[in-house]
């Protein structure tokens, strides 16, 4: 990546100044979409920095990477610019003002309160900038009895209901790996592109409000509006006893699995059979419509079990492709992505040259645009990296008042 052009205009939002005052994964994920959208995004810091500049252990996997870095704040900072503040300070706060006055968006993702004690809640920065847009990450929601309890993903995961989405039925609570973080800031910035849009209409701003509850429970999707019109639960189902083995996955000779998705089974059913060599199976009784194969789903599954172990995944890859109308799909896995063309071509992961860690593969953020693309053109900045241009660049102060700013510990 030609570092020289990273002030190239890129992405449907450029020209569009985020103020990022978030830590850990929420916010920073929504910041970091409005960043590779093309949008000037200001992460503002405690002296200290963000606590995930810290964090290097994930899910007891290191996360620690070369000159101190690591991969958790990398990979959800990118494309963003650092400022490190003492908010606590008067100064600070005066800065932070001022930063707000130039700004289009402001994104924030602390405990119901603590905005509002520094001076820095919706109602304090919309008195500062009418057109400002406020976007709140929050647990549970702006209102309610539990509005202002402390959360993170997992107990929004499990309050959302959605902690018995995963593993077998047994009756276990099973951990998503922090799902509520990653789809709560995707939310978070969809509902501050939909109010950019009503300010550029209006010139008004205004505050949203997305939560890890809320989140995860429309992440349910038809599961959950199902069962509310219905009373009923759409029920998980384990690979053995699937109840359309036409909708299941299946593990070949070389350890690799192959994944069906064919819905309208009695459709596909025959040339199915056909693909995998067995066309006695369209033969028999118990298997000749969706109805009996469904009673009989574990008897015909174990036999689906005993075809594809036979041979390699590449070989019923071959067999699939020769018949027409099969909907199957490699079962990946994280490693098999970046050598994956689809992937590759569409831009899905990308090279960059780290200025750091030299060349490294990002995770980019899925929208493609034929007239405003968008691009990774920075890496994840250090503490305070551009404090002193963020100051004297938008901010308009001197080289002197920035001597005082350090003197008085506001800045680093």
């Amino acid at each position: 990546m030609d570092m020289a052009n990273s002030n190239k205009p890129h992405g449907p939002l450029s020209g569009t100044r985020v103020i990022d005052w978030t830590m850990w994964q929420f916010g920073p994920v929504c910041s970091m979409m409005l960043a590779d959208l093309g949008a000037e995004v200001i992460k503002v810091e405690s002296l200290d920095g963000d606590h995930a500049r810290q964090f290097h252990t994930v899910s007891g996997s290191s996360s620690s990477l070369p000159g101190g870095l690591n991969a958790y704040f990398e990979s959800l900072n990118r494309q963003k610019k650092s400022l490190s503040l003492d908010l606590k300070s008067s100064s600070g706060q005066e800065i932070m003002r001022k930063l707000v006055e130039e700004s289009d968006i402001f994104v924030q993702n602390f405990r119901k309160g603590v905005a509002e004690r520094l001076g820095l809640g919706y109602d304090d920065l919309i008195k500062i900038n009418p057109k400002l847009i406020y976007g709140a990450a929050t647990g549970y929601g702006p209102n309610g009895p539990d509005s202002d309890k402390p959360a993170f993903a997992y107990t929004g995961e499990a309050r959302s209901g959605s902690l018995w989405w995963a593993g077998p039925n047994d009756g276990n609570p099973y951990n998503l790996q922090s799902i509520a973080d990653q789809i709560s800031g995707i939310m978070l910035c969809n509902g501050i592109l939909g109010a950019l849009v009503n300010q550029k209409e209006t010139g008004k701003g205004q505050k949203v409000d997305v939560s890890h509850l809320g989140s995860m429970m429309w992440l349910g999707g038809n599961r959950y509006g199902m069962a509310l019109l219905t009373g009923n639960e759409p029920g998980g189902q384990e690979r053995k006893s699937a109840r359309n083995p036409l909708w299941n996955c299946y593990k070949c000779s070389d350890d690799h699995w192959i994944a069906f998705a064919m819905n309208q089974s009695d459709r596909y059913w025959p040339s199915f059979c056909e693909a995998i060599e067995r066309p006695d199976l369209n033969e028999d009784e118990r298997y000749t419509n969706m109805g009996v194969r469904t009673e009989n789903r574990v008897e015909l599954i174990g036999k689906l079990d005993d075809v594809f172990i036979t041979q390699p995944r590449k070989y019923w890859i071959e067999r699939m492709d020769s018949t027409e109308g099969i909907i199957w799909e490699k079962v990946q896995s994280i490693w098999d992505l970046p050598e994956d063309p689809q992937v590759v071509q569409n831009n899905y992961i990308i090279d960059f040259e780290h200025p750091v860690l030299g060349p490294v593969k990002y995770l980019q953020t899925p929208f493609q645009y034929s007239e405003t693309p968008i691009e990774t053109k920075l890496p994840a900045p250090e503490l305070g990296q551009h404090t002193e241009e963020i100051l004297t660049g938008i901010l308009g102060y001197t080289w002197e008042d920035i001597a005082n700013f350090q003197d008085q510990g506001t800045i680093i």
